[in-house]
């Protein structure tokens, strides 16, 4: 098994839960070496670092887990840089930045991963944001909804074209989940009273359910997003 930016936040802890699962995992990171570093002890031997911004930074990625375990059966890919800003505020920079770190590592990755998740009937699963299936207008994170709602379009398609191979392509999309590195808008009061639940979600539970997705329990899912938001923009 593979995630991508699994050296803090979300991917983490997807990382450390389908390790605990019994699976053995590789885990990915690009720029964060200080937290990397301290991770040695947990996936000894299956750290890589990699740049999916480039199509050949994920191949060799893959191509280093295959030289290691000859097979590639999951793809966890939770990367994605986050904006928060109105349209008004937010450059074109921003946007392509936006798209190029939810869209096109996700294309990289995935058609890195493609013949090896063929070969073992496997699983790719991506990471969206909650509310991805009503289309909403976004005050806030429009740039970054705009190029999530893209990954969704190319995971739902992914899922068609795949299937005749076995391969199975989700996406998993998070609500308001708190961690060292998310956005102080995941801890606004104001914000969290608007969730159906009465409260933000864990990594723990994100990763719960990445691990569903992941397992042979959901061997009849594929195309699906599935929300992880406490019924936030439901």
């Amino acid at each position: 098994m593979l995630v991508t930016a699994a050296a803090r936040g979300l991917g983490l802890a997807v990382a450390r839960a389908l390790r605990d699962s019994g699976d053995r995992v590789h885990v990915a990171w690009r720029s964060t070496e200080s937290a990397a570093s301290m991770l040695a002890a947990e996936f000894p031997e299956r750290m890589h670092r990699a740049d999916l911004a480039r199509a050949e930074g994920a191949r060799d990625l893959v191509s280093a887990v295959l030289a290691r375990e000859g097979r590639l059966d999951v793809l966890v890919h939770p990367v994605g840089e986050f904006l928060s800003a109105s349209l008004e505020s937010t450059t074109p920079d921003d946007l392509e930045r936006m798209f190029l770190s939810n869209v096109l590592t996700s294309v990289h990755a995935f058609d890195a991963a493609r013949a090896a998740l063929r070969a073992t009937r496997g699983t790719g699963l991506f990471f969206g944001v909650a509310g991805l299936d009503a289309l909403r207008g976004r005050r806030d994170t429009a740039g970054y909804a705009a190029a999530k709602s893209a990954l969704l379009v190319l995971v739902r398609s992914w899922a068609l074209e795949e299937a005749r191979f076995g391969v199975r392509v989700n996406s998993l999309s998070p609500g308001l989940v708190p961690h060292a590195d998310s956005d102080p808008m995941t801890r606004d009061p104001a914000v969290i009273r608007r969730i159906p639940l009465g409260r933000t979600g864990t990594p723990e539970e994100v990763a719960r359910a990445a691990l569903f997705l992941c397992s042979e329990d959901a061997r009849y899912m594929t195309g699906v997003d599935l929300p992880v938001s406490g019924g936030w923009l439901a």
